[in-house]
């Protein structure tokens, strides 16, 4: 950068020095950093921030704080966006001892919290289901002069609709719409999988024509995520008339959204239906994952058709999908299900070879099966070894 006479500036340095850490090459960034400062030019907070952002994004928030602490060291007052970046990285990794000093040196600065800070606490206190904390951390908020934007409310919906707290949720989304905030698609799929969650599938249902109707157009998510607590929740009539309108509305329907409905016909009896859906996903460009192929496991197996699940497991290891663990234990639990003892024995070997274990489904029916000698000793005494 020194050829032709050009000398690069501060700006420079914290330009490149920014682009290097946005790309995870945080070694590089940090030389360029040693040899700025041996030129004599001096860091900001505008050079420092990218340079602690970089190891949050890799959980490493010891070295962030290393570096805010460096930068009072050389007399740099850290900006309210320093803090954010190493106060959001504590909280991400459950350091809520650590977070909480952070803020208080913050404060102790005169540097003023701002709307990301308490966003990120918020968020925190309500993915460990402390909905008490995140409120008081919201209406200290208020109470600071700081209004709650969009987010601050998206995620405090979403702590209470995890909590199946539906009612409190849907008070704070009457709440945005009286002070005239525009709920986006967050808030509205946050929503429809509260009602959901809480067995409401229909409540859910007018809320997706409110969203609707209100211009806001629903993400494929929101449509997964309501189909499935059509179907789980026995609505199937509904649910198939939603799934007609994705049909009509020509959506881009996924893989996730025809697993849905193959589990609900499974779970409806209606295998037939289900293995149709099944054998048509290549004609429709997709490939089933691994829960696509449980699920049938699951339905073949239900119905006694044990060969047919089997044959169905070789196939997807030949369409270069691997099982999983759930894929297994699926498989064992339908042949011990149907005392096709043997060849379970069969697949629990290939599964513990696979490094997969035995969950506690098929552990309590292996355990049934021994307390009620329904095993030969030779078995027997695998069994025993197995658990």
């Amino acid at each position: 950068m020194g050829e032709k006479g050009f000398k690069p500036d501060r700006f420079t340095y914290a330009t490149i020095i920014n682009a290097l850490c946005k790309d995870g090459l945080l070694t590089d960034a940090l030389k360029l950093f040693s040899t700025m400062t041996s030129k004599g030019i001096q860091p900001n907070h505008f050079t420092y921030n990218p340079l602690i952002q970089g190891p949050c994004n890799f959980g490493h928030w010891k070295e962030a704080a290393k570096l805010v602490a460096e930068m009072e060291e050389r007399n740099i007052i850290p900006d309210v966006h320093s803090f954010n970046i190493l106060v959001d990285a504590l909280l991400k990794e459950g350091k809520m001892t650590e977070a909480k000093e952070a803020l208080h040196m913050m404060t102790e600065k005169g540097i003023e919290p701002d709307i990301f800070t308490h966003n990120s606490l918020i968020d925190c206190y309500c993915q460990r289901n402390k909905m008490n904390e995140a409120v008081k951390t919201f209406n200290m908020m208020v109470r600071r002069g700081c209004s709650p934007d969009i987010v601050s409310y998206n995620t405090l919906i979403n702590g209470y609709c995890k909590s199946k707290r539906i009612d409190e949720a849907i008070n704070l989304f009457h709440e945005m719409l009286d002070k005239r905030m525009i709920p986006n698609a967050v808030t509205y799929k946050t929503l429809i999988g509260g009602f959901c969650r809480v067995g409401r599938p229909v409540a859910a249902l007018e809320l997706l024509h409110e969203m609707q109707a209100s211009g806001e157009h629903p993400i494929l998510q929101t449509y997964a995520i309501l189909l499935d607590g059509l179907f789980k929740n026995g609505y199937f009539v509904e649910a198939m008339a939603l799934f007609q309108e994705m049909v009509d509305k020509k959506l881009e329907i996924d893989i996730v959204i025809y697993t849905i409905l193959i589990d609900a016909m499974c779970a409806a009896g209606k295998l037939v239906t289900a293995k149709e859906l099944f054998c048509s996903l290549s004609t429709k460009g997709l490939q089933p994952n691994a829960c696509t192929y449980t699920i049938m496991f699951k339905g073949l197996c239900k119905e006694g058709l044990t060969n047919e699940a089997c044959e169905l497991l070789e196939k997807m290891n030949g369409n270069g999908c691997l099982p999983d663990s759930v894929s297994y234990n699926t498989i064992i639990q339908g042949l011990l299900q149907h005392d096709e003892t043997s060849r379970a024995v069969e697949y629990i070997e290939i599964m513990v070879d696979k490094g997969f274990s035995a969950n506690e489904t098929t552990a309590t029916m292996v355990i049934e099966l021994l307390c009620a000698n329904k095993v030969d000793k030779t078995i027997r005494e695998w069994f025993e070894k197995l658990l």
